[in-house]
């Protein structure tokens, strides 16, 4: 039973996305951690380092907390996995954050990661009963401005994976703690044809413990990940503004290879070891680092109009797909859409829609005084 779930995971989140020669793609646990979790991101090409602050900038880069115009926001995410193929599969994700004075801001999420019902039988064929296998990650982060266009952040999190659900008696649930350290630059620039900013966003992800489902039988690396993006926004009038941006990313976690126990790899050791470990030497190294890159279009700070496209090499999960978004404000709240389409075969969010609403806590204070 427990290599039978292991397998299905395996498969779920990363073998059915490969169809290149020889590809030696990096495995962790606890993979729900890297789907993009908010609307307006996914519909950017999933970039998120530098853009300007939203509600959900927990996952992407806490540091952007500080220059929020509100002083509190909070919102919910909704992203269904693998729907061409089941209907109860999906992400749950809820941010807020406050800033309790101009300089600093404390923020949280919580990520709720549902498998949906898998049903096991026994040798006879027998239906013995339904699991519903999940993952779950809640953090806190805390930001600080270190200069009026410099800030930096660092967070807590609990990552919680049970992928038995109580079907056997050899795999046990498995729990981990990581931090996120954080950077973000933003600067003003004034151009011949107008006014513009720039930014500069980092975040490290995950740094932290592994996790064993056998009570440290074995272990495995949780995804942790780098982060580095580039932002500029530009406004066209008094209404319009247009917003490029880009992210690269690169798993911080050792390259599967013949010769070495990862089970005796540390976490520590294995972010270094990342950088050069990979068999087929700095080709393979390059080889590992994703992109993405995106597009916004505003108008009044009210009606958003997004576009992006993101790519992962075809030796390392060939995930490959342009994306569409729109959003729209109203007074207090916002919604958002974001739209996949998928450019490589068995993309797990192919043709998914996912939505995100987003409330203005201060804005709504003032409102109902």
């Amino acid at each position: 039973m427990k290599q039978t779930l292991l397998f299905f995971t395996v498969l779920l989140f990363a073998a059915i996305q490969l169809q290149a020669v020889e590809p030696n793609p990096i495995f962790t646990a606890v993979p729900s951690l890297t789907i993009a979790p908010d609307a307006r991101a996914g519909g950017m090409g999933d970039v998120g380092a530098a853009t300007t602050p939203d509600v959900n900038s927990q996952y992407w880069n806490p540091s952007k907390y500080v220059f929020m115009e509100s002083e509190a926001g909070l919102s919910i995410s909704y992203t269904p996995w693998l729907r061409s193929l089941v209907s109860d599969i999906d992400l749950i994700y809820l941010a807020g954050y406050y800033k309790f004075s101009q300089r600093q801001a404390l923020s949280a999420s919580l990520r709720y990661f549902s498998l949906g019902n898998i049903e096991l039988f026994n040798e006879y064929g027998d239906n013995i009963r339904a699991i519903k296998p999940l993952e779950l990650a809640a953090d806190v982060a805390y930001s600080q401005k270190l200069s009026e266009n410099f800030s930096a952040s660092a967070a807590l999190r609990f990552i919680y994976s049970d992928l038995n659900n109580g079907a056997s008696d050899d795999m046990f649930p498995g729990a981990a703690v990581a931090a996120d350290v954080s950077a973000y630059y933003r600067t003003p620039i004034t151009l011949t044809t107008g006014k513009g900013n720039l930014a500069i966003g980092l975040n490290i992800s995950n740094l932290g413990s592994k996790i064993t489902y056998d009570k440290n039988a074995t272990n495995n690396f949780i995804p942790t990940n780098l982060r580095l993006g580039g932002s500029f926004d530009y406004d066209i009038d008094e209404y319009q503004r247009f917003t490029v941006s880009a992210d690269v990313n690169k798993l911080l976690v050792p390259t599967p290879n013949a010769t070495t126990d990862f089970n005796k790899v540390s976490m520590l050791s294995g972010v270094f070891q990342s950088f050069s470990d990979a068999p087929g030497g700095s080709k393979e190294e390059l080889q590992e680092i994703m992109w993405s890159a995106g597009v916004e279009y505003a108008y009044n700070k009210q009606f958003f109009v997004r576009a992006g496209y993101f790519n992962e090499n075809e030796y390392k999960g060939n995930r490959k797909y342009f994306t569409a978004g729109a959003g729209f404000k109203l007074n207090v709240f916002q919604l958002d859409a974001g739209y996949v389409i998928s450019t490589s075969q068995s993309n797990p969010l192919d043709k998914t829609l996912r939505f995100s609403l987003s409330f203005d806590l201060f804005g709504l204070k003032n409102l109902v005084k």
